[in-house]
């Protein structure tokens, strides 16, 4: 997709699928989760990565989880109300990094004749305010929550409200490669699988009594457990068979290029 977008002629990998811009936002939703002591983590004879084990208890204070990942549409307001000028609610590196690199918005997104525009796997189109929005930073995340008066979720939140999610939703079986608009009817939690994968709060750390697998992936999982950050959820370019609850992504929080979204939490 990089490879694409930096072409000046924009070329698409797959032909657009029909799109109309939705004008309307589906209303924020909480979903309340009562907390206490849980177990998170895989354990079983399915397959799963060193990583994503031992499965292991993990107290949890209530907290609310949003149904739905952050939208196009609310970001757009967080950059129309300064978001990306104003250091009080950026991390200290976040702030550099959005100076050093001249942030101004998410990777693909650029402004053209007052209308903002993304480049997709299908070519640029205007932005729809409806869809999740993707290709945001851990800290971009971190500083639209700070802004909403919110905060990311844990890793262990997120994992223990999955719990009653099917794992399915919009992957790279669908064919779409790119975030949709969220249902504005669903109960529940919507779009925990598939769409974007979501920023957590949690630094990327071994679980306890976690024992390296033999081999390259055990020298992969590990090696990494140093300045990285957690994602879980798996995104639009995701394929269906290698998506779980238990999945932990990780990336540095200046990574931009992962299909990554955001979801908000809150204490109660």
């Amino acid at each position: 997709k990089h490879v694409f977008s930096v072409n000046p002629l924009l070329p698409a990998y797959q032909a657009p699928r029909p799109h109309a811009v939705t004008r309307e936002r589906p209303q924020p939703a909480w979903i309340e989760f009562p907390g206490g002591l849980e177990e998170i983590g895989h354990k079983g004879p399915r397959f799963a990565f060193d990583n994503e084990g031992p499965r292991h208890k993990v107290w949890l204070e209530p907290f609310h989880l949003a149904a739905r990942p952050v939208l196009c549409g609310e970001y757009l307001d967080f950059i129309a109300a300064d978001g990306y000028r104003r250091p009080e609610f950026w991390l200290s590196e976040g702030w550099a990094t959005v100076q050093q690199q001249g942030w101004q918005a998410p990777l693909y997104w650029r402004c053209a004749d007052r209308e903002w525009r993304i480049f997709t796997l299908s070519g640029e189109r205007p932005i729809d305010p409806a869809e999740p929005v993707v290709h945001v930073s851990f800290y971009e995340a971190d500083a639209f929550a700070r802004w909403a008066g919110k905060r990311l979720p844990t890793e262990a939140e997120w994992e223990v409200a999955a719990r009653e999610v099917p794992i399915a939703g919009n992957l790279m079986d669908s064919g779409h490669l790119h975030p949709c608009p969220a249902a504005t009817d669903a109960p529940g939690l919507r779009q925990m699988i598939g769409d974007v994968w979501e920023w957590t709060a949690s630094p990327y750390v071994a679980y306890p009594r976690f024992r390296a697998a033999a081999g390259a992936v055990g020298e992969y999982n590990g090696k990494f457990m140093s300045n990285q950050m957690v994602l879980r959820g798996g995104a639009a370019v995701t394929p269906a068979d290698h998506i779980r609850i238990t999945y932990r992504n990780f990336f540095p929080p200046s990574a931009r290029w992962a299909f990554s979204g955001l979801r908000l939490a809150e204490d109660l």
